[in-house]
Parts: C-alpha cells; sequence; structure tokens
C-alpha cells in the first residue's frame, strides 16, 4: 500500500474576512473547547487533529493512522481446529457453558489485539490574550476549514486551520489586523514517554523536532505488559515574515511578527501490516522540503479544489428556520423541541465531511473513532469492530457520492485474505479466509476477547458486501474482476467447506457463532445465515458477470437454499436464532438478526411482506433507545421498512441524545459510526435501490415536507437528484453513468427506462417526462 505522510502548516497573517453567524454549513460555538469532545475535528485521512480554539493557551491533538502498539504478528492458535468438532457437539446437546469453556483453545494468541495511539499535541501560547472578546470558533463543512477569531485590545485575530490531502498537511493561518502584532510559543509534546526533543538550525527555518519509539505499555483490561516497537517522529518548521523567533528544546518563540507559518509533519516506521522498517525522519524530511515553499494562499486554493471535488458531488436543503444564528451544541439541546430541519441537513453533510477526512486513498480506514484519538487506552481499542462498526462507517461512501473513500476498506480486505487464510485453515481446516469480530493494524482475524462473543466469523464476509456494492454503485467491471471477486471467492469458499447440517433441520447452519453480541455461544444465529446467503448469492452473480467458476455457482446456488431461513417467531417476531427462544423484553442494542432488512436486502416490505412485519415487531421489542450507533441503525431499519416518521424519530432520538456538542455521536463514549449510520439513514429516506429498482422518497417523513438533494447514487450505476414540496415528489432527475436499464418507482407508480450511457431523464410526480 503506498504510504503518505501528512503536515501541519500554520501561517499567521493579516486579518481577513469574518464568516456570517447564519452561515448554514458551519458548526460554530462562542466559546473555546473545555473538552476533547467539543474540540473540532480536521483531518485529511491518515492525520487527524482536534482543535481547542483557547485564546490564551491553544492545544491542536494530532493522530497520525499508523501509530498502533504491537507487533507484526499472526494471532493464530494451533489447538483451535481440533478443538472445533467438541465445540460443534456440546452445542448440539445444548451443553452452552460448556462449550464456552471449551472453546476457549479457539482463541486468539494473545487474547487481545493492538491499540490506536495519540501521536502528540501542538500547543500555542499567546502570553497578550489573557483578556479578549467578541469569540468565535467553527467549522465550515463546505471548505473544510476550522477557524477562531475574536479580539484582544483593539486588534483583531483570527485562526484557520484544514487538512490538505493533496500537500499532506494540516494547515493553520492566525491573522491580526494590525502588524506586528504575533508574540507566540510553538511547542510539542507527546503522552509517550520514550522521546527527545530537539532543535534544528535550517537556515531561514526554526525547526522542532520529536521523536522516539513506543514503550512497553500495561494493559489494564489483561493486567499484562505489552510489547510495542514503532518509532515514529514528528517535526514543527516555522517561518516567520517578520519579527524574530528562536528554537530551543522548550519550543519555537515568535516576538512581532507579521506572519508566521508552521509546518507540522508526523510519520511512523510502519510500512504495512508485515513491515515496520520504514524511516519517520526521512519522511519528515522529504515533506518539509517539499511543504515549505508553498505559500500559505497555494496549500489553501489546493486542499479546498481537491476537497470540493467530493463535498461538492452532493447538495441537500431540508429547508430551515433561521436557528443557524444558535451556536451548534444550543441547536443540538434544542432539537427535540424545535423544528431545525436544517440541522438535519447539517448533520448529513457532517457525516460526509468526516468519511473525506478520515478515509482516503493511501490511509487506513475509519476506525471506531476515525483517526481522533487521544487516550493511550482508548474504548475498545480504537480498533475495526467488523460485527457492525466498520461497516457502518462505510454506509455512506457510494450512496453518497464518496465512492474514493472506500478504498482503504478495500486495502485492509487485501491484507485480511492473507491473515484471515491463515486463520482458516489453522483454526478451521477450511479453504478461503475468514474474520471474527475485530481486527487491528497487524490484521488480526482470529477471534479475540471471549468466546461468547468473540467466536464470530462472518466479519468478512460482511467486509465483502462492500466489494460488492463498491461494484453495483460504480459498474466497474475491472474493479470487480481484479480486486472484488477474488476477495469474495475466497470468503465463499471459507463458508462453502465450514456450514454444517444441523442434526434437528437438515438445514446447513454456521456454527459456532454467536448473534453480536447477545446470546452466547450458539449454533445457527439468524445473521450467519443472512450474511452468507448474500455472499453466496452476491458471488453467483459476479461469477455470471465476469464468465468464471461454472461449477462454483451451481454449488453456491445449491447450498444458498439449503442454509436454515429467516424465520418468524412466536411472538410474531423475526427469530434471532434457530430456536424460538426470543425475550420480547431483550432490549439489547444489537438487532444482528435484521441485517436481512438492512444492510442486506433479501427483506423487503413488497417482496417479503411477512418477514418485514416481523422486524417490525422485533423493533418494537428492542425499543427506540440503545447507544448512538444503534439507533443510527434503527433509522435506517425504519426507512427500509417505509415508515418514515418512526425512521424520523430514530433521528430525532440520535441527533437529541446521542450528540455530542461537536456533533460527534456517542456510545457513550465517542464513537463515530452513529454519525456515518444517521448520513445513511437519511439517505435511505430519500433513495432507496438495494429492490430491483430505484425507489423515490420511499420513506419520507411528516417533519420534511420540503425540499431537494442533488448527487445521490443508486445502484446500476446512476445519479439522481429529487425535489419535493408538500410531502410529494416535483421532480426527479436520473443520470445514467453506463447505460442500463432501470425501474424507477415513485410510490405505487413504476417505470421501467433504458438510459444511453451519460444520458440524464427528468421525470415529474407521474414518472412522465419532463420536456
Amino acid at each position: 500500500m503506498k504510504r503518505f505522510i501528512f503536515v501541519c502548516a500554520i501561517v499567521i497573517a493579516p486579518f481577513s474576512t469574518i464568516y456570517a453567524s447564519d452561515a448554514p454549513w458551519r458548526l460554530w460555538y462562542d466559546q473555546p473547547a473545555k473538552e476533547w469532545v467539543e474540540a473540532l475535528p480536521v483531518g485529511n485521512g491518515s492525520l487527524g487533529a482536534m482543535i481547542f480554539g483557547g485564546v490564551e493557551s491553544e492545544r491542536i491533538q494530532f493522530n497520525e493512522d499508523t501509530l498502533w502498539t504491537g507487533v507484526p504478528r499472526d494471532y493464530i492458535n494451533p489447538e483451535a481446529q481440533e478443538t472445533l468438532p467438541i465445540v460443534r457437539r456440546l452445542l448440539f446437546e445444548g451443553k452452552q457453558k460448556e462449550a464456552e469453556q471449551a472453546a476457549g483453545s479457539m482463541m486468539s494468541i494473545p487474547l487481545r489485539q493492538e491499540a490506536y495511539q495519540p501521536f502528540g499535541d501542538l500547543i500555542l501560547e499567546f502570553p497578550d490574550h489573557q483578556v479578549y472578546s467578541d469569540y468565535r470558533r467553527e467549522l465550515n463543512l463546505e471548505n473544510a476549514v476550522a477557524a477562531v477569531h475574536y479580539r484582544v485590545g483593539d486588534a483583531t485575530f483570527k485562526r484557520e486551520i484544514f487538512s490538505s490531502y493533496p500537500d499532506h498537511s494540516i494547515v493553520m493561518r492566525i491573522s491580526a489586523d494590525k502588524p506586528g502584532q504575533i508574540n507566540m510559543k510553538a511547542a510539542l509534546q507527546s503522552p509517550h514517554p520514550q522521546v527527545e526533543i530537539q532543535p534544528l538550525d535550517q537556515g531561514r527555518y526554526k525547526t522542532l523536532r520529536i521523536f522516539g519509539q513506543l514503550d512497553s505499555y500495561f494493559n489494564q483490561r489483561t493486567k499484562k505488559w505489552m510489547p510495542s516497537v514503532l518509532r515514529f517522529e514528528a517535526r514543527l518548521c516555522v517561518i516567520t515574515d517578520g519579527g524574530e523567533a528562536a528554537a530551543s528544546e522548550e519550543g519555537i518563540s515568535i516576538q512581532k511578527a507579521d506572519s508566521v507559518t508552521l509546518i507540522l509533519c508526523a510519520a511512523t516506521s510502519y510500512q504495512n501490516f508485515r513491515d515496520i522498517g520504514g524511516d519517520p525522519a526521512a519522511k519528515c524530511e522529504s515533506v518539509i522540503k517539499a511543504v515549505a515553499g508553498k505559500d500559505y494562499s497555494e496549500l489553501r486554493k489546493t486542499h479546498i479544489a481537491d476537497y470540493q471535488e467530493l463535498f461538492k458531488r452532493v447538495s441537500i436543503d431540508l429547508g430551515e428556520t433561521g436557528a443557524a444564528r444558535l451556536p451548534t451544541n444550543e441547536r443540538i439541546k434544542q432539537f427535540s423541541e424545535n423544528n431545525d430541519p436544517q440541522l438535519i441537513s447539517l448533520y448529513f453533510q457532517y457525516g460526509r465531511y468526516l468519511l473525506i477526512s478520515s478515509s482516503r486513498p493511501g490511509s487506513q480506514p475509519a476506525n471506531l473513532q476515525g483517526i481522533w484519538n487521544q487516550e493511550l487506552q482508548p474504548p475498545w481499542d480504537s480498533k475495526w469492530t467488523c460485527n457492525i462498526n466498520t461497516e457502518m462507517n462505510y454506509w455512506p461512501a457510494e450512496m453518497c457520492g464518496l465512492s474514493e473513500c472506500h478504498e482503504p476498506l478495500f486495502d485492509m480486505i487485501e491484507d485480511l485474505v492473507i491473515t484471515g487464510g491463515k486463520v482458516a485453515k489453522e483454526h478451521y481446516g477450511c479453504r478461503g479466509w475468514v474474520l471474527h469480530h475485530n481486527t487491528d493494524i497487524w490484521r488480526g482475524a482470529a477471534p479475540i476477547n471471549a468466546t461468547n462473543h468473540g467466536i464470530w466469523m462472518t466479519g468478512g464476509a460482511w467486509l465483502c458486501q462492500h466489494l460488492w456494492m463498491h461494484y453495483a454503485y460504480t459498474q466497474e467491471r475491472e474493479f470487480l474482476e481484479k480486486r472484488a471477486y477474488p476477495a469474495m471467492r475466497g470468503a465463499a469458499l471459507f463458508f462453502t467447506d465450514f456450514l454444517v447440517e444441523d442434526p434437528e433441520t437438515g438445514r446447513l447452519i454456521s456454527t459456532p457463532s454467536n448473534s453480536p453480541e447477545n446470546g452466547g455461544l450458539v449454533a445457527g444465529p439468524t445473521m450467519d445465515h443472512q450474511i452468507i446467503r448474500n455472499l453466496f448469492q452476491n458471488c453467483i452473480e459476479a461469477s455470471r458477470i465476469l464468465g468464471v467458476d461454472d461449477d462454483l455457482r451451481r454449488l453456491w446456488t445449491d447450498l444458498k437454499k439449503r442454509i436454515a431461513p429467516s424465520q418468524i417467531g412466536q411472538y410474531g417476531q423475526l427469530q434471532e436464532w434457530l430456536k424460538d427462544i426470543d425475550n420480547p423484553k431483550n432490549t439489547h442494542r444489537h438487532v444482528s438478526h435484521l441485517w436481512g432488512l438492512h444492510p442486506g436486502d433479501e427483506i423487503t416490505p413488497r417482496q417479503t411482506p411477512d418477514l418485514a412485519e416481523a422486524c417490525k415487531v422485533t423493533l418494537s421489542h428492542r425499543g427506540d433507545g440503545g447507544t448512538g450507533w444503534s439507533k443510527a441503525w434503527k433509522v435506517n431499519f425504519w426507512a427500509r421498512l417505509h415508515d418514515g416518521n418512526h425512521s424520523y424519530k430514530m433521528l430525532s432520538e440520535l441527533l437529541s441524545n446521542s450528540t455530542l456538542p461537536n456533533m460527534f455521536d456517542t456510545h457513550p463514549p465517542f464513537q463515530i459510526d452513529g454519525n456515518f449510520g444517521g448520513a445513511s439513514g437519511i439517505t435511505e429516506m430519500l433513495l432507496q435501490s438495494h429492490a430491483d429498482e430505484i425507489d423515490l422518497l420511499p420513506a419520507l417523513p411528516d417533519a420534511l415536507p420540503a425540499g431537494r438533494i442533488t448527487g445521490l447514487r443508486a445502484r446500476g450505476g446512476f445519479e439522481i437528484d429529487l425535489a419535493w414540496d408538500d410531502g410529494k415528489l416535483t421532480k426527479a432527475k436520473i443520470r445514467s453513468i453506463s447505460g442500463n436499464k432501470a425501474a424507477i418507482r415513485y410510490g405505487d407508480k413504476v417505470k421501467e427506462i433504458r438510459f444511453k450511457p451519460d444520458e440524464a431523464i427528468e421525470l415529474d410526480n407521474r414518472l412522465d417526462a419532463i420536456r
């Protein structure tokens, strides 16, 4: 995988425009952040920063996406395969506890995976700014620029900060409307003990170097010391315009400057999951040389052009009430009481902003916290949890016009084909590859943590749905042939070997496994079977398109029919397990057995109405509470059930009770998945394309009677613009990228249209063409 190094450039220069207080695409606040979850995020895929907006003292906490604990390893347990038949027999005998105990020999060695780490802090001190007024900080989603401005005496100061993907840099500008006003100190800090700080004199530039190696650390959960050998380095380079600058180990001091540019770059020795022999010092040196010679206006212009090429593909207008004049944290507090449709639009675009900022080609995929983490031992290690959270991160990628942001996930899948292939062979004696419910930067694929939830082997199969979705939305045959199908085929081969007959029903089932993360180790959870059927179906279709694997296609077709089906239980609910043992009072956050409704496609109100009704019963049992990501999933569930008002109710719950002041989703604590799930759910209200047709406004809630959205994507290679008023479609513009046939639906009306490549057609609410 190609690696990029990322840079923070900070310019202190003359004051310019102050943004209007009612700009619709800004998160804004009237005081500095006191807590990390109040700070504003910027990122370019690999380097992320949290901007607190302090006046006298500013903290910019930053991360680089390859700084992790641990060392390359395979996590294999050599005793796993001989234990598999014992565990299966115990489960068939109804001895769950005994099975869970025996399954300990199937678990990863070591039992837990590694943790994503904070890199450090850039601290800016302004000793003259103790008394200030007219304070405001903001994040502009239209250009991905964060800003802080305030007055000290008769001078106005402003800072800008953005993260540039093409220039591999975070660029910050602090400006005053009078010359010679910049008196400050810049310093680097690290939470890691084994670091050194060294000033460098590079002629015109003053540079501060911080470098070190991750120390072994004490894991509070395992109560063991864990090894870490990654080396890392960051450099802070200062270029002054006027005034004077001096560097020491304590930092870089600047006096009476007109403008100052600070360039921060960060790198580690990580090359890939098997190679940590890189040279972070050389990487930083090359970045400083490339970026330091560019002026601020050039960096800003290049950043905005790159960012807007992605961001401006989709626009949304759900109406506004003037609430944008309030600080964002106040709008969140008042959302449940006031009608603020523009906050929904802002939340939707914020989800897209976060995906652009945390997942770009060449970076790691967005993890549980995206790329933003300040903890040495972050919640759930800030890994990739693959029994819902990692996949939810990428639900908006294709439908919301951010297909390129999907690429880091595909890169990780290619790594997991290698590590998961070892696990498939050594743990299960199967072909292909497998992933359980978590992975880390070393691409661990074996089951971790505990047997009652760690042994769940459909993580890789679920990730493969994203490969197929990319093809379905883009129609890129070369991608299907060279990247998607080989990984999908390998995952399908694993289940071709792994599935066994249930002794009671004769159906093929997945065992041992669990229904995440509820009910312990079982034989035959509903979710597994839905995911495996989906994997087989996508492989069947892909092999047909590519004209390969005729024998396997026939085998997968037969196996798919034999897998235990989704069943309706005694309460009218969709059964979570093979046996009808659901508890209607269970309000668990996971609703895993509704995977076939979303993100799967085997349950729809029109094609399988009985199963869809059973999903409604299950959702009524689970209730409208839960964690942030759970509420976000329910937004999507209810939209797929064509109940726009209940979907909106869940969105209101998500915004009102599971959203932090900086609009981050909270589990609690902070997890980014709910932001992406919420953006996906808003899209599902307005457009669906999973049921072999493009369904316009399938779940429009009463609370959003008028609006417009442009640039949404649909399966089959289509781009969709929609406008509606008084709860009714007024116009739809549909453009075909590759020239396919499509069934267009609005309500009960359906029209089939054969498109030419790049042809666009406008339709009214009768689905008649608008001339």
